[in-house]
């Protein structure tokens, strides 16, 4: 597994060799604990975020060909699927999945883009322990991850693109802080980070 800092690459391959037929890009979070004397009186319990994993497909000519995220589950021809909405970030592991076959991607597709956005507009000052990663779906392998976390007013992240490179392809970790409720409103930015 490697552990990517911004603005670092690598390339997927399977840890043996050969090239990767299916991934999974894995966002998980916690909503950071309250401290301070209300805090203890109240369980310590910092609430509830709701973060939107979403996956946006660009040919190379960053034309949007197609996207996934929590309004639409699967892409148009069934290579990309969403785990669904995860509203809380409750629990350990990935919160929210989004599942690629590689094998089955349209050949114009050159870029897939991930993003995270809060969707009732909560910054990431409540938010600890986010991350992205890559999984090899074939083994369960994690392949490489990027740590998410770091306060700030921002709402929203361009994670990570794993762009076509000859036969295979890399991922590079973005963690591009922006502002939006979904990938829509943050679409200036993401066609900037192509």
């Amino acid at each position: 597994m490697v552990s990517l800092q911004k603005g670092q690459s690598v390339r997927l391959e399977k840890s043996g060799g050969g090239s990767l037929t299916r991934v999974s890009m894995g966002l998980g979070w916690d909503v950071r604990k309250g401290k301070g004397f209300f805090a203890k009186l109240t369980g310590g319990g910092g609430g509830e975020v709701d973060l939107d994993a979403s996956c946006l497909l660009f040919d190379a000519q960053r034309n949007l060909l197609d996207q996934v995220w929590f309004r639409q589950l699967a892409s148009r021809d069934g290579s990309i699927v969403h785990s669904g909405d995860n509203r809380t970030g409750a629990g350990d592991g990935d919160d929210e999945t989004i599942n690629v076959d590689l094998t089955r991607l349209p050949a114009n597709v050159q870029t897939l883009l991930f993003t995270v956005n809060s969707f009732l507009g909560d910054s990431f000052d409540r938010i600890e322990n986010a991350y992205c990663r890559v999984v090899d779906s074939t083994n369960s392998k994690e392949l490489a991850r990027y740590d998410l976390t770091g306060s700030g007013t921002h709402t929203g992240q361009i994670m990570a693109k794993v762009v076509r490179v000859g036969d295979g392809w890399e991922m590079k970790a973005l963690g591009e802080r922006t502002t939006g409720r979904t990938f829509q409103d943050m679409m200036g930015q993401i066609i900037g980070a192509l």
